[in-house]
């Protein structure tokens, strides 16, 4: 062998054993002595003190998930004891982070780049000190102490694994002071045992049975307890074992029995992906004492409603285009008395996040819909109630009857929704028969529309619409209403005189006004009202019925206590700022005309009523002296004119002057049955030349 073979050889062994040396020397290197540099190092990089204080070992080995010339490369397996890392200037715990343990492999190509990329990282007895100040500063966000901007190294984890540990979390964005403990279990519990086996199945993605990604076990247990939007949070579950937190087909396993304020939640099901919440797979509990109280905790613009309670399936897709969508699949529920089922889905888009749903009702109380117009049902949302969730509640004055309740006008412009509504029957009280409400709610950069508004009653139907325009202030409203058909035996069917009739009332009203409560839109009202009833009676019992104490001494005084047939009842009622004077209001029974004319004022509750009658040709007739009405809603006042009356207008109704407001309510016989409706006779009379 020539010198010049000799000495590539010679070469060449020695490049060979180069890659021996080193992995011996290195396998072989007492890396607690260089504790201080990589300290040194990791500070610099995020900026803040970094201390490994415990022993330090590296392992290495190659990765049998890398292909081609990376598998190989060795991967450092690095495990390191008492590592702290220092709390930001501003924070107020001594250290952001601390851990007994940790034990990591590190993949070390991309550190050239300035990228941490871990494999699977496993912690001992982790403790952690999370705090965000009200500018939006947080300490788990890195910034560089001489340019003031976030470190450039990025870490890329994959799965986190974890033992007994605890997180505080300060947030002074959200109000938040909440401290969450994590125990072993013991024993680990299967997921099947907690979430059932229908949603064990369906947790596993659509894919070969021998690929197929179960949920794990529940390992460990955990307890939070604090304050979250200033309400006090407890609440305790189960978790499993290895976080993934980048692989979506690893489900997480995750429950949970959570109390904020007088919400109450309880969970079960998955996890996936939840460095970019990925996905939700949930079966999902909720209870409170009004779902209005859900604003504070979600964002979700919901009605102020009494006591409710559901359970459904609730999933996520939070990779969507256009922004994160919740769905809250087959949910049955209750509200107050009255259930409640269907599919509903929260959608976070821009320029605002959109409710929308389909939901049904087999029996709907309409007391439980009372707070959604300021009334307090007695058995939901009390005033006591929501000032305990932090709202602001205005007491009803005892002089008045109106709601005064402000409708939360600030909160529809949270959200828009998009919901409709179907019940098969409405309960309002003991015998008004309600039923197939038919309602959409529409809610738009703060308008809220109900439209369609509609429902059977009596025989008939109320069709309507409804407009409250939340984005002025004061809030502009508007509704228009039919009625048609509505059979007075089924209005009033424990009257026995009503069993015979076969009269009906038809009506339309059209009103608009401002105001942010029921009081303030009808106290500011403007449009018209008209009804009309044919072959009716009326009687102190009927009155009675109606809950008319009025009534009852009007009735009694015009007819004693028998009962009286009515022909024809007609009402043209006009409304100005409020107050609604009787163009026309009139009865027709078989002993006389009854007027009715005068004004009611709704901004004061006050009424001025002259009840005039007017014998028809010589029959008998026992009262001849005009009634009054005066007082307020709350307390009104009855008695007789001692002095005859001029006429104001609608008194006029026997001298056959009223033509005109007449003639607008000929429209509301045409529904009426075929037979000749009984107000034709009423209408012909108006049409005669006034008496001299």
């Amino acid at each position: 062998m020539t010198t010049r073979r000799k000495i590539l050889v010679a070469i060449l062994v020695v490049l060979l054993a180069l890659p021996v040396v080193a992995v011996v020397v290195i396998s072989n290197l007492d890396w607690n002595r260089f504790k201080p540099t990589i300290n040194e190092k990791v500070s610099a990089a995020i900026g803040r003190p970094f201390a490994i204080e415990g022993d330090l070992s590296v392992q290495w080995a190659r990765q049998a998930e890398e292909t081609g010339w990376r598998s190989w490369l060795p991967w450092p397996r690095i495990s390191a004891s008492d590592i702290t890392i220092a709390n930001a200037p501003w924070g107020q715990a001594p250290a952001l982070a601390t851990l007994e343990r940790a034990s990591f492999t590190l993949s070390p190509l991309p550190l050239l780049a300035r990228r941490v990329v871990i494999r699977q990282v496993q912690l001992t007895h982790p403790s952690a000190n999370l705090e965000r100040q009200a500018d939006g500063q947080a300490n788990w966000v890195f910034v560089m102490p001489d340019t003031g901007k976030p470190s450039p190294w990025t870490i890329d984890l994959n799965e986190i694994g974890f033992d007994q540990g605890r997180v505080s979390y300060q947030d002074a964005l959200l109000k938040a002071d909440l401290e969450l403990l994590v125990d072993p279990l013991g024993k680990p519990v299967p997921f099947a045992e907690l979430a059932g086996n229908a949603l064990a199945k369906k947790d596993a993605p659509a894919a070969e049975p021998a690929t197929q990604a179960q949920p794990a076990d529940y390992v460990f247990g955990w307890k939070v307890k604090g304050k979250y939007k200033d309400l006090p949070v407890q609440g305790e579950g189960k978790v499993g074992g290895m976080l993934a937190l980048r692989d979506a087909s690893q489900p997480f396993p995750l429950q949970a029995e959570v109390s904020t304020g007088s919400t109450k939640a309880s969970v079960v099901g998955t996890l996936t992906d939840p460095l970019q919440l990925g996905a939700l797979d949930l079966r999902l509990k909720l209870s409170g004492a009004s779902m209005a109280n859900l604003h504070t905790l979600t964002g979700v613009t919901l009605p102020d409603t009494p006591p409710y309670s559901t359970d459904g399936h609730l999933e996520a897709r939070l990779h969507e285009a256009g922004g994160p969508v919740f769905h809250y699949r087959d949910f049955n529920g209750k509200v107050g008395n009255s259930d409640l089922h269907g599919d509903i889905s929260f959608a976070m888009q821009p320029p605002r996040p959109k409710l929308t749903g389909k939901l049904s009702s087999n029996q709907l109380r309409m007391a439980d819909l009372g707070p959604l117009v300021g009334v307090q049902s007695g058995a939901g949302t009390t005033a006591k109630s929501i000032k305990a969730e932090g709202e602001k509640t205005q007491a009803q004055p005892a002089d008045k009857v109106l709601p005064v309740q402000e409708f939360r006008t600030d909160r529809w412009r949270d959200m828009d929704a998009d919901i409709k509504l179907a019940a098969a029957r409405i309960i309002h009280g003991e015998t008004l028969p309600l039923s197939n409400l038919d309602v959409g709610v529409v809610l738009q950069d703060g308008q809220l529309t109900l439209d369609p508004l509609r429902f059977n009653m009596a025989g008939g139907r109320l069709n309507g619409k409804l407009n409250l325009d939340g984005s002025t202030s004061p809030m502009a409203g508007r509704i228009n209403m039919a009625a048609r058909g509505l059979q007075l035996k089924q209005l009033f069917p424990k009257m026995q005189s009503m069993e015979r009739t076969l009269g009906e009332l038809n009506g339309d009203a059209t009103l608009s006004g401002s105001g942010n409560s029921v009081a303030a839109l009808l106290g500011s009202a403007n449009g018209n009202t008209q009804l009309l009833i044919n072959e009716g009676v009326i009687s102190r019992a009927l009155m009675e019925l109606a809950g008319l104490n009025v009534g009852n001494y009007v009735v009694s005084k015009l007819f004693g206590d028998d009962e009286v047939k009515i022909n024809c009842g007609a009402a043209d009622l006009q409304m100005k700022a409020g107050v609604m004077d009787t163009r026309l209001f009139v009865f027709d029974t078989e002993n006389a005309i009854i007027s009715i004319d005068g004004s009611i004022n709704f901004r004061t509750e006050a009424m001025d009523l002259d009840i005039s009658p007017e014998s028809k040709g010589f029959r008998l007739f026992s009262l001849r002296s005009p009634l009054y009405v005066r007082g307020t809603f709350k307390h009104p006042d009855t008695g007789v004119h001692v002095l005859p009356l001029a006429a104001r207008g609608a008194g006029a109704v026997a001298l056959g002057v009223l033509l005109t407001p007449a003639a607008g309510l000929l429209a509301l016989i045409v529904p009426s049955s075929p037979q000749e409706n009984q107000c034709s006779e009423l209408f012909q009379r108006l049409k005669q030349p006034a008496k001299k």
